[in-house]
């Protein structure tokens, strides 16, 4: 018996995109909907899970199973789905005011506990559901509706807190960059463990053109470095400079002016994560921005694959259970 083909138009369903013209998230969708039919995942299988935010309208534009969770806490519903029922492929959909401001705590433990799952966060570094506030990643002195005289705050690095709390995999790319963004998303889907792609997408209303220095075509190379394994960092329109570290630091270098076993060879697979942080902290205009794979660890115990073997072994150890049973058992009283 000969299975349907799906396709891109496959994913998408019947509901009217209600983004603002121009705005990223219809990027993020269209490359989404070109990476589901090639993973032989079934559109029954697939789950999207959101929290709330302009990107948490995803899973009604998704002819899949989905669900509009409450604010910050889509780690939360994806965990007690994927623990209940492993068998599918679940994703969260975020924004960064949705997972760093009220959901940094739940953001942080899902990808601490390694559960199989994605996690595509939308960066805009601003609040666009809610009209223009400052978020966590907004930049310090950027002057929103909440912030009449400039933030005071420091911004948020996502990537960072995800490789301090051990993430497994975990990467970057950018919404204009199409070809790009559909690898980096093939790629998450493939690990087994959490796997966590920041996006960087433009809100073309709120705060238009923040990220322009990567997202324009003709800014990218000299402003971004795309990250592979096994390969030295060079990066700029020539192909010309290239980054090297120098003791405990990174610093940029002319190509030319180096021998080429002087520069950082990027290691997705090392189980430590101290080069991938370090990564992780460059930040334009100091320096270029690495997209792609940061860190790519495999054969990590995933949390609903041990959750699963303690039901199965406690359930081959006492049986399938009683809940009666279990509510009128240890210490109980009667209230008169």
């Amino acid at each position: 018996m000969n299975l349907p083909v799906l396709k891109a138009a496959d994913f998408a369903s019947d509901q009217d995109v209600r983004w603002c013209p121009g705005c990223g998230d219809y990027s993020i969708l269209a490359q989404m909907k070109k990476v589901l039919p090639q993973l032989g995942v079934p559109r029954e299988k697939t789950v999207f899970v959101s929290g709330i935010g302009c990107s948490s309208r995803f899973p009604y534009y998704m002819n899949t199973y989905g669900m509009h969770s409450i604010h910050g806490r889509a780690p939360t519903f994806a965990t007690g789905l994927k623990a209940t029922r492993p068998d599918l492929m679940v994703w969260v959909i975020t924004g960064d005011g949705d997972a760093l401001s009220i959901g940094g705590n739940h953001f942080i433990h899902v990808l601490r506990r390694n559960l199989d799952i994605n996690i595509v966060l939308f960066n805009n570094r601003i609040y666009g559901l809610t009209k223009g506030q400052y978020s966590p990643t907004s930049g310090e002195g950027q002057v929103t509706k909440s912030t009449p005289m400039g933030s005071i705050d420091h911004p948020l690095n996502p990537l960072s807190v995800a490789l301090a709390a051990e993430a497994t995999f975990v990467a970057r790319s950018i919404d204009a960059h199409v070809k790009h963004l559909e690898a980096t998303l093939k790629r998450a889907a493939e690990h087994k463990g959490t796997s966590l792609v920041e996006v960087y997408q433009n809100c073309n209303v709120f705060n238009d053109g923040a990220m322009s220095y990567a997202q324009d075509r003709t800014q990218r190379p000299e402003n971004t470095i795309e990250l592979e394994h096994g390969k030295p960092l060079i990066y700029g329109k020539n192909r010309d400079k290239g980054i090297r570290m120098v003791g405990n630091r990174l610093e940029i270098v002319n190509t030319a002016d180096v021998p080429a076993d002087d520069l950082l060879i990027h290691d997705e697979r090392s189980l430590d994560s101290t080069q991938h942080f370090m990564l992780s902290r460059m930040r334009y205009p100091e320096f270029p921005e690495p997209i792609g794979v940061f860190r790519d660890v495999q054969d990590v115990a995933t949390y609903d694959d041990q959750i699963n073997q303690q039901v199965e072994a406690a359930r081959g150890a006492k049986g399938e259970g009683d809940l009666q049973a279990l509510f009128n058992s240890g210490d109980t009283w009667e209230v008169a």
